[in-house]
């Protein structure tokens, strides 16, 4: 599970001019959320964040929010959600949820597929699904990603979210129906040329 420590300030001024204010100065507008503490908001640095994000995208991580001011300090969470600009892509806000040690807590985390599937011999094609899970377990338990073995699979099959092996400590959250991977067959490109028939 990585690690990672990020500088964040408490904001005192809430609203959208102040919002935009401080993305035109290089800061995130955030907020850290959880059980047993006051929603509080916060601004982070962009290019800090965006370091951070880049380097562990794909992974499951524990941020230490590092307070500059006030009297938290130290803080653990999980990165719950980010909102981007609909038009330059860029980082808008970003949502943590505190988390406390020895109580389980909900995150994602990344699937690694393992394995060439006998239906790709077959002619099959490989169609991803899901490419992470949401699991519930305590936060020295969160996986860096689950290991899925898909070799077995054969054209027709589907790999489903009940079929996914964990270790006893970790409880996965999505519906156990949802399909994972299947495995289907390769439609055959119509002759060129063809035409159909008609009766005169």
């Amino acid at each position: 599970m990585k690690q990672v420590t990020l500088k964040v300030k408490k904001r005192e001024k809430l609203g959208k001019e102040t919002a935009k204010k401080i993305r035109r100065e290089g800061f995130i507008p955030a907020i850290l959320y959880g059980k047993g503490i006051d929603p509080t908001p916060l601004t982070i640095k962009y290019s800090d964040f965006e370091k951070i994000y880049k380097r562990y995208k794909g992974e499951a991580v524990i941020y230490t929010l590092e307070f500059e001011d006030g009297v938290i300090t130290r803080k653990q969470a999980i990165l719950k959600e980010i909102q981007r600009h609909p038009v330059t892509d860029m980082v808008i806000h970003v949502d943590f949820q505190a988390i406390e040690e020895g109580k389980p807590i909900e995150i994602k985390v990344p699937l690694e597929f393992v394995g060439k599937p006998i239906g790709l011999t077959k002619g099959g094609v490989l169609e991803i699904m899901l490419h992470e899970i949401t699991i519930e377990c305590l936060p020295k338990d969160i996986p860096d990603k689950i290991v899925v073995d898909i070799s077995s699979l054969d054209v027709g099959d589907n790999l489903h979210v009940a079929d996914i092996k964990v270790p006893e400590n970790i409880k996965i959250v999505d519906r156990p129906e949802e399909t994972v991977v299947t495995i289907v067959a390769e439609e055959a490109p119509e002759e060129e040329g063809a035409t159909s028939k008609t009766t005169e």
